[in-house]
């Protein structure tokens, strides 16, 4: 672990960088109609993921301890990254299924808080301050649900047209 600690830190903007293309390398994999469709809702729950962070660096509720870019969000990789494009993948087969979208992310999430939040806090990037993981979880459920209801009116608004 020591030596993948030493690895992560000499070449951490490269890994921040890893972290954001990696994931949009199954983007072609999407197709064209479900990028479209489902871009919006991503693009929306991404810009409130930011705001949120916003907050949560006032409240302390979690620290990025680095950055690719200074005075930039330490979260920017994983948003711009995997929460971006499983986002989309997430919509892709599990959307008008409100069950097997809210168990997908349940999973998704819980292994997020559980197991990939304390590897960050050992690698040094990120660590929870004073949010506990249930509560961490409880706001990426919340986040879930927003952003289905988003998705949702988003799609009834397009009909209506």
């Amino acid at each position: 672990m020591k030596d993948l600690i030493k690895f992560l830190t000499r070449y951490e903007k490269f890994v921040f960088i890893i972290m954001i293309v990696v994931p949009w390398l199954s983007a072609p994999f999407l197709g064209k109609k479900t990028f479209k469709r489902f871009t919006p809702g991503a693009l929306f729950i991404c810009i409130f993921v930011l705001i949120e962070s916003l907050v949560a660096h006032k409240r302390l509720w979690w620290l990025f301890h680095k950055k690719l870019i200074p005075k930039v969000f330490g979260e920017l990789p994983l948003i711009l990254g995997p929460f971006f494009i499983g986002t989309l993948w997430i919509m892709k087969f599990t959307f008008g299924n409100f069950k097997r979208y809210f168990l997908t992310n349940f999973c998704i999430d819980a292994f997020f808080v559980y197991i990939h939040v304390p590897i960050l806090k050992k690698l040094g990037y990120a660590s929870l301050i004073r949010l506990s993981k249930f509560n961490f979880l409880v706001i990426f459920l919340i986040k879930a649900i927003l952003l289905y209801l988003f998705q949702i009116l988003f799609e009834k608004k397009k009909i209506m047209r």
